[in-house]
C-alpha cells in the first residue's frame, strides 16, 4: 500500500474535518477523540480504489475477509473506552488495517494491538511507520488470549464479535479499566465492561455488525 499524504477533495484535511463535524452532530462528545480523528488520515488505510469513500460513514473491505469499521463506530468505541481519562496502556484486539490503533496512539501512552492475519500486521506496520506513530506496537497472535505478559490495560477494544468475552481478556483489564466489544452472533450489540472493586459490570449498548472473533492465527 502506498501512503498518500496529499490528495484532492476526498483525501484533504478539509474532508476529514467535515467527517469530524458529522460525528459531533451524531453525538460524539469527547473532543480528544474528535481531535484524533481529525489528525489521522483515514484514506491511507484503505486501498487506493476506495480512498474516495474513506470519509463516508461506511465500513470498507481491507482484504482477508476483514473490514475497516465506519467512522462513527470507531469514534463511539474510543469514546466509551477512554471515558474522559488519560490512558496509560491500551490493548486492541483486531488490528486490521491499523486505523483504530493509530487513533488509540493519540489517546494512550502505550498501545498494543493484536491481529491474527499476518499480512494485515505487515501492512499496518508499514502505514504506522510512515505516519511516524511510534507508541503503537503491533503483534501477530490470537486475540482471544490477549497479552498477559504486558497486562493490565486501562482500556481494551475488541474489533470483532464474540458470543461472550474471553476470560483471558477480562483478567487483563486493570482495576477501573473499561473494555468495549461487540457481543453476539447475528444480532450483535456493543457492550461496555467495567472492572470495579466488586467485580465486572456489563452495559449493553448500540446494535453493531462486526466480523467474528476467531481463535488461532493465519
Amino acid at each position: 500500500m502506498n501512503i498518500r499524504h496529499s490528495g484532492i477533495g476526498m483525501t484533504s484535511e478539509r474532508t476529514r474535518l467535515r467527517m469530524v463535524e458529522r460525528l459531533r452532530a451524531q453525538g460524539i462528545r469527547d473532543e480528544v477523540v474528535l481531535a484524533a480523528l481529525a489528525a489521522v488520515p483515514r484514506h491511507i488505510f484503505v486501498d487506493e480504489a476506495l480512498a474516495s469513500r474513506a470519509y463516508e460513514d461506511i465500513s470498507l473491505p481491507i482484504g482477508f475477509g476483514q473490514t475497516i469499521s465506519n467512522p462513527f463506530i470507531v469514534a463511539r468505541m474510543l469514546e466509551l473506552a477512554r471515558s474522559g481519562r488519560d490512558l496509560a496502556k491500551a490493548l486492541e484486539i483486531g488490528t486490521g488495517c491499523g486505523y483504530q490503533a493509530a487513533l488509540l496512539g493519540k489517546l494512550a501512552r502505550e498501545v498494543y494491538s493484536l491481529e491474527r492475519v499476518a499480512p494485515l500486521v505487515s501492512r499496518a506496520r508499514v502505514t504506522l511507520r510512515e505516519l511516524r506513530i511510534h507508541n503503537v506496537k503491533l503483534k501477530h497472535g490470537d486475540g482471544s488470549l490477549g497479552l498477559p505478559e504486558i497486562a493490565p490495560f486501562d482500556a481494551i477494544i475488541v474489533a470483532a464479535a464474540a458470543t461472550h468475552m474471553p476470560q483471558a481478556l477480562l483478567e487483563q483489564l486493570a482495576a477501573g479499566g473499561r473494555m468495549v466489544f461487540p457481543k453476539g452472533a447475528r444480532d450483535q450489540r456493543l457492550c461496555l465492561v467495567e472492572r470495579g472493586a466488586q467485580g465486572f459490570t456489563e452495559t449493553v449498548l448500540d446494535p453493531v455488525n462486526f466480523v467474528p472473533l476467531l481463535p488461532g492465527t493465519r
